[in-house]
């Protein structure tokens, strides 16, 4: 399918070297904990002590003279492992291979629940020691001793994978199923291919966690955004599949003008107001009410309908201030 000029013109806009890395912030960050381990810290075993010491050299696998290669080829052959979990951390499992320490992130575990608690993720990790998993390696690289490993990547198909990517192009249109969510998006199966949505583009709002906008196991239509056939990855959007609800808001509202609303959060500096979908305006602490008060709940609640002044309206940069002082001088018309 041909993408359509001006899509593939606005998402090429919006996409930058370090939207990738963004993407992957949380498995570069654990690829750092396995080049320099702390045993105490990072690699436990059921009795709470390193899991290297529980594995001597004659309970390892034989070592190739080069693993290294050995693991581009099979990288390369798209074949499958079936390693044995030797250990985890609170990104994932860790697994050895050939001499080789691996790493399958909790992201590729094909049924990895979502944990909001870092604590409750790590205990559920440790369900998986000893466990033998089937897994592809989906990226390494010897000079940094990366060695990653999926075992979503291990259910689909060489010809699967390919087919797919040949097929989409940046614009298309995709149903698909949540499979996992992490703190920095959601990964959709393709069905050949797994797509990930960043969080800034589950919702024109803001968005604090994904499990706000998104659940595993969800039924979801997606644009693409970006396909890089060379790294086997694929940017997806969600917010995109709708209008921008910032678009064309100075027409809509205008200073001075008072606005119904239902209050969706609240923080230290203030509370944000839902006007309509996926538009949201900010009453700021200092606009809530006159007087002290220790915290934005004394004065409003989540879930509350309020009726508030616009003070500001900036489309460009998608602010919208609002006040609760309906007769306060703060407010200049």
């Amino acid at each position: 399918m041909s993408p359509d000029n001006s899509i593939n013109s606005h998402i090429g806009q919006s996409l930058d070297d370090s939207y990738w890395q963004a993407l992957f912030a949380q498995e570069e960050s654990v690829a750092e904990l396995i080049v320099f381990p702390d045993p105490e810290d990072l690699f436990c075993s059921e009795n709470g002590q390193s899991s290297q010491t529980h594995h001597t050299v004659e309970t390892l696998p034989r070592k190739d003279k080069n693993p290294w290669q050995t693991a581009q080829t099979i990288f390369d052959d798209d074949e499958t492992l079936e390693l044995p979990v030797t250990g985890y951390n609170k990104g994932g499992l860790l697994v050895y291979w050939n001499g080789l320490q691996g790493f399958v992130p909790a992201s590729q575990l094909t049924d990895f629940p979502q944990f909001h608690f870092e604590v409750e993720r790590t205990r559920a990790l440790k369900n998986w020691l000893h466990k033998t998993l089937k897994l592809k390696i989906v990226e390494l690289n010897a000079k940094t001793n990366r060695l990653i490993f999926s075992e979503r990547a291990a259910g689909v198909t060489a010809k699967d994978r390919e087919q797919l990517f040949e097929e989409i192009c940046p614009g298309d249109h995709l149903d698909g199923v949540i499979t996992n969510l992490t703190n920095f998006g959601a990964f959709v199966d393709l069905g050949g291919a797994e797509g990930l949505i960043h969080i800034s583009e589950l919702s024109w709002s803001r968005v604090i966690h994904p499990s706000d906008i998104v659940q595993p196991g969800q039924s979801v239509s997606v644009m693409v955004m970006n396909v890089d056939r060379e790294q086997d990855r694929i940017a997806l959007s969600l917010k995109r599949l709708k209008a921008d609800p910032w678009h064309n808001v100075e027409k809509r509202y205008k200073p001075g003008q008072l606005v119904t609303g239902v209050v969706n959060n609240i923080v230290n500096f203030g509370a944000f107001v839902q006007l309509e979908d996926e538009l949201e305006g900010l009453i700021h602490i200092s606009e809530l009410a006159e007087g002290s008060f220790l915290h934005p709940r004394n004065v409003v609640q989540k879930g509350q309908e309020v009726t508030t002044r616009i003070l500001t309206v900036d489309g460009p940069a998608k602010r919208l201030a609002l006040s609760l002082r309906l007769n306060g001088d703060s407010f200049e018309p």
